[in-house]
């Protein structure tokens, strides 16, 4: 560990400095780690940057001293290609952050497996008496099993739900069915009538869930992405929904942020827009797995979730 005081940058908007300083300042003095966190260190003596992408910084050339950046979002894609990038990068991996993505997927999930929205807007006079089937005869998909996927699948598979799930490389989970590569991907999709997207966008995953995907999902199967939107092919959605291929559509997160107010999702009798509200990375909880980190790190010992550059996360 270092014998001098860490400078350590904090580089995102202006807000967020005002909601983590507190938090970071504590973590730091609790930790027992002789730091100086500032918005404006000089650049040639910064040890460590905690960064969000849409804070303004991007060139991270001038930093000779720098160790490491640690993001303060689980997404990397905005900073993972980086040239200048030259130090170890890490994602925002946040107990509150999995928390909140977990009570959503799950929310959601009972949501439409009871078929809530019939009853919540109004049977119309209807006395159907139609039950929904127990949840060890619902099945549900989650592609993506990294923190947050691996927690929703976990979840569901708590509540008796017949989960499978899909990763790019081969995942072992108690009580659910994994699979991997393409022939996987198609026996996942076939599997889920509710189908979660939890995939990081990457090069490999840009558009996944596409016209081809679609159709192999169940007729009339209901798709949640509360992950990345760059996964989905907006137009081919649109498309399925129109068919009746996809029942409904829950979004939280699409290709252009905020959506647009023209944007046919808005108005789509069979797609339900959240605001990027799925979860989100908490001040508290956050500001302990950075400082934990950079301990780590003055300690000699490896970083955590450390991107892999290669892959895109």
């Amino acid at each position: 560990m270092t014998d001098r005081t860490l400078r350590i940058l904090f580089a995102a908007r202006d807000d967020k400095w005002d909601e983590y300083r507190p938090y970071l300042t504590r973590a730091l003095s609790e930790t027992g780690l002789e730091a100086d966190l500032s918005r404006d260190h000089p650049a040639e003596e910064v040890d460590y940057i905690v960064h969000a992408p849409n804070g303004g910084l991007s060139d991270f050339s001038g930093f000779p001293r720098l160790r490491a950046v640690l993001s303060l979002w689980a997404g990397v894609e905005d900073i993972v290609g980086n040239d200048t990038l030259e130090v170890p990068l890490t994602r925002m991996v946040d107990p509150g952050l999995t928390e909140g993505m977990v009570e959503y997927v799950t929310g959601h999930v009972l949501r439409h497996h009871l078929g809530m929205d019939a009853q919540i807007h109004g049977l119309d006079g209807e006395w159907t008496g139609a039950a929904p089937p127990l949840a060890r005869d619902r099945k549900v998909t989650i592609l993506g099993l990294g923190a947050l996927g691996a927690a929703c699948a976990d979840a569901l598979s708590r509540l008796n739900f017949d989960v499978a799930g899909w990763s790019r490389s081969p995942k072992d989970l108690d009580g659910i069915a994994t699979h991997h590569g393409e022939d996987g991907l198609a026996a996942a999709l076939g599997h889920g009538e509710i189908t979660v997207l939890l995939l990081p966008l990457t090069r490999a995953t840009e558009g996944i869930v596409d016209a081809g995907r679609l159709a192999l999902m169940p007729k009339g199967a209901v798709l949640l992405n509360p992950g990345r939107g760059g996964l989905v092919d907006e137009a081919a959605l649109l498309d399925a929904l129109g068919t009746g291929q996809i029942a409904h559509a829950t979004l939280d997160t699409f290709r252009t942020e905020p959506l647009p107010k023209d944007h046919p999702f808005w108005t789509h009798p069979r797609v339900t827009v959240t605001p990027h509200i799925a979860s989100a990375t908490r001040a508290p909880s956050a500001s302990r797995a950075i400082v934990d980190n950079i301990a780590r790190a003055e300690r000699g010992q490896a970083l955590e979730n450390v991107v892999d550059r290669s892959a895109g996360y």
